[in-house]
């Protein structure tokens, strides 16, 4: 009956942990419908923009092409005149008149330097009046001869300067003042005159009315001659103090002047010329013009267009037969199912680098106008399609990459209008950055694998090229565009990679690596609040690592996972063994129900601080499954004793399980097998190598027998290796010390005999007698010190054949 009701909890408990991912796997995490309806969505889109063909009616010819055949209008149109036009234009905005800006700075400028010369003078003493001679010359850059100085000295000759020359010079500059009246000749159409005082603007037709400052130096003179019957002395003992300071107050503003200009040209309409129905544009056999083009380009937008949508249909059909490689290796056991984040990430990769593909194609034409080296088949090979693989390499194993290379390279060559010969290139760059991208352990590997990029996309060209030679100038062009989409290629895997952390939840290596710093607050608090747990997660990330190398799984995830799998014990530390320091067992006040659920609390807590945290959900996952739905045997046998003694029923096995699921990967599978063998390790008191051994092949095989790792894909083999690991690194950890003089005895050196005994044994034996595994406690087992509540002196004596995972020594 006992073994009856176990086969059906055995059969019961998968579908739970079924329901409990099925429950999971609503969210974005979890596979299904809606990823593979998001699946054909994209694979939907990306064949109607490679296949959907807009077939213009007339042929297109580039300026130099020889057309085939005659090219006749089929209707009335409109073509531009680009040339007339932009004559039009060019003569609009030279119609446009110039403008000057009319400032008082000027005169404020001459009235101030004149007053400070003539302060200068009053306060100069008769000892330093040359001195000061020297310094007016200086300041006005011109020679100042003793006369003039006595004559600017003089009283009479100040009062005729600021009284009346001053108001007249000023009046001339408020009208307008130019530099030189030669600049204004090449205006033939007049100026705008802008008082920026009064915020006013006057038409000046006629720029000969514009004085500048050599005619306002003779009208000047001509006003001290004749109006103030000045002497000539005087004459020129003014214009010496006058004429340095004089600016002109007029100045061109050219922003100003060049934006009225640009108006101008915008309010011109094009210049058009009528083509006719029937007219022929292009003859047969002779070189098409620039203005033949235009003519041409003009009459293939007037013509009605033609889709074709049966190429879509074939894309299609293609791309969703190398979509369901992803299902068929998933059955294959070669890679992991895709979740609902995994299909939202491969959607915006194609998304993004599909459109890159079409943005190449529309201006592809457009930039190979008129080079004799650049063609339209030369652009496609700059697609930076190596940073998709490199982004899916990230966060997806090598198969996985493989037909997300193969379906992205596939549309993009459709799109690009390339054939099997770029679909390789694109193809072989992509695999070989994967590849790069999976080696890279640190972010300075990551920006070093350009380099082998580089080269790969060199040989690649190399043999594109070959199949369609060109000439040496095709090749080098073609060269330098294909290194150029390395370059890019790497500067999107360094933007994409970290928005695909940030927004979709994923782990890559290097968090993994910084992470697994012993400085992150999560663990420094486990080490504060439950010091005994985390030194056996220490101690476990050792185990896993090394056990993940051996059977070929991720190592950095395993030893992640293994220093943070018990961090939901910081809550209730003293509520498991290896935290209590020899303290009082808080569980023997507890009945073993609630015992129980405290054990099992530890992994809840444990997932919600991993997601506060932000540590991922491939650390939160391995944390859920890192007990699976194992039996918490010591107080599932405790609560089954006290209810015999009470002659109650039996409590049910699934009360007394944690609450999975089942481990559903080798790191997860390879965590659960070394959690319960470190921790069980623990509970005996002389662990001889020999003895280490066989508690790891009874622990191996319980959890074996048990189902546990049914789900994980390790295999026998896998199982094999991790018991020689296992027993590696716990006999390094329990071996065995020095006997000081004094302290060896027979019993001694037998007990070190048998630390070190190895005997090779057969594969596969049957269960020791009832006897003799009735006597196994004599090793010192204690399960009561088992920190995960599993051991049990009842596992003895299950029934069944014990599994031997032993090799001979020195065979491998």
């Amino acid at each position: 009956m006992k073994t009856l009701a176990r086969k059906k909890a055995r059969t019961a408990r998968p579908a739970r942990g079924d329901h409990a991912r099925g429950a999971r796997n609503g969210g974005l995490g979890g596979p299904g419908a809606p990823g593979v309806a998001l699946l054909l969505v994209v694979l939907l889109g990306l064949s109607a923009l490679a296949g959907v063909r807009v077939e213009p009616g007339p042929p297109a010819y580039a300026a130099g092409d020889i057309a085939d055949a005659d090219v006749v209008a089929r209707r009335d149109f409109l073509v531009e005149d680009i040339s007339s036009t932009l004559a039009k234009r060019r003569g609009a905005a030279d119609a446009q008149p110039p403008v000057f800006d009319l400032s008082t700075d000027a005169r404020r400028a001459l009235d101030a330097a004149v007053r400070e010369v003539f302060a200068s003078l009053a306060a100069a003493s008769p000892e330093a009046l040359e001195d000061v001679r020297w310094q007016i010359a200086e300041d006005l850059n011109s020679e100042i001869s003793k006369a003039t100085l006595d004559l600017w000295r003089r009283e009479d000759f100040q009062n005729l300067v600021l009284g009346r020359v001053l108001p007249w010079v000023g009046d001339q500059l408020d009208r307008g003042i130019v530099a030189d009246a030669d600049d204004l000749a090449r205006h033939p159409h007049g100026i705008v005159l802008r008082n920026l005082a009064a915020d006013e603007e006057t038409m000046i037709a006629d720029t000969e009315t514009v004085t500048d400052l050599e005619h306002l130096r003779a009208a000047l003179a001509a006003f001290l001659k004749d109006d103030l019957k000045k002497t000539l002395t005087v004459r020129k003992a003014v214009w010496s103090l006058v004429g340095p300071v004089l600016e002109p107050s007029l100045t061109l503003n050219r922003e100003e002047t060049r934006a009225r200009g640009d108006l101008a040209m915008a309010a011109v309409r094009p210049v058009y010329f009528h083509i006719r129905q029937g007219e022929i544009l292009v003859r047969h056999g002779e070189a098409v013009t620039l203005e033949q083009q235009v003519k041409l380009q003009a009459m293939a937008a007037e013509s009605p267009r033609s889709v074709t949508v049966l190429p879509a249909g074939g894309i299609f059909v293609l791309a969703a037969l190398m979509a369901l490689g992803l299902p068929l290796c998933r059955r294959a056991r070669l890679c992991p199912p895709l979740n609902g984040r995994d299909y939202v990430l491969l959607a915006a990769l194609a998304v993004v680098f599909c459109g890159g593909a079409k943005f190449l194609a529309l201006v592809g034409g457009p930039l190979t106008l008129g080079s004799p080296v650049l063609t339209k088949e030369i652009i496609p090979y700059s697609l930076p399609l190596a940073g998709a693989s490199g982004v899916a390499a990230m966060f997806f194993p090598l198969v996985t990459c493989f037909f997300v290379t193969l379906l992205l390279a596939f549309f993009c060559a459709h799109i690009l209008g390339g054939g099997l010969t770029l679909f390789s290139f694109l193809f072989a760059g992509g695999l070989v950055y994967a590849f790069v991208i999976k080696r890279a352990e640190s972010r300075k590997e990551l920006l070093a694998s350009v380099l082998p990029l580089l080269a790969g996309l060199s040989l690649a060209w190399v043999g594109a090229n070959l199949l369609e030679y060109q000439g040496m100038a095709h090749a080098l062009a073609g060269w330098a565009y294909v290194l150029s989409g390395g370059f890019v290629s790497l500067v999107l895997l360094l933007a994409l990679s970290p928005m695909a952390e940030y927004l979709l939840g994923y782990t890559s290596r290097f968090r993994l690596m910084e992470l697994m710093s012993l400085e992150q607050p999560l663990l420094q608090e486990l080490m504060v609040s439950a010091p005994g747990s985390y030194h056996h997660s220490l101690v476990l990330s050792n185990m896993v690592e090394a056990g993940a190398r051996a059977i070929g799984a991720n190592p950095l995830l395993a030893r992640v996972a293994a220093l943070y799998h018990d961090v939901g014990k910081v809550t209730k530390p003293l509520y498991f063994i290896e935290n209590q320091m020899g303290g009082e067992n808080r569980h023997d006040k507890l009945v073993p129900s609630m015992s129980a659920l405290i054990l099992t609390s530890h992994i809840k807590q444990g997932v919600e601080l991993a997601r506060a945290h932000k540590l991922g959900t491939e650390i939160e996952d391995l944390i859920r499954q890192h007990h699976g739905t194992m039996l918490i045997s010591f107080f599932y046998h405790k609560a089954c004793e006290q209810a015999e003694a009470r002659g109650e029923a039996p409590p049910r096995e699934d009360e007394f399980r944690y609450p999975g699921p089942k481990p559903q990967t080798k790191e997860a599978g390879l965590l659960l097998l070394a959690d319960a063998i470190e921790a069980s390790s623990r509970t005996l008191v002389d662990p001889t190598p020999s003895r280490l051994k066989g508690h790891i092949e009874k622990i191996v095989k319980k959890i074996f027998s048990d189902g546990q790792l049914d789900e994980s894909a390790l295999t026998l083999k896998d199982l094999h290796e991790l018991s020689e690991v296992f027993l590696r690194i716990l006999t390094g950890i329990f071996h065995q010390r020095i006997e000081y003089p004094g302290g060896d005895s027979p019993q001694l050196r037998e007990d070190a005999r048998a630390r070190t005994e190895y005997r090779p044994e057969p594969a596969f034996v049957d269960a020791p007698p009832a006897a003799e595994a009735a006597s196994e406690p004599r090793s010192g087992h204690r399960p009561e010190q088992d920190p995960t509540g599993q051991s049990c002196p009842a596992d003895a004596r299950d029934a069944g054949t014990v599994l031997k995972f032993t090799k001979r020594r020195g065979t491998r």
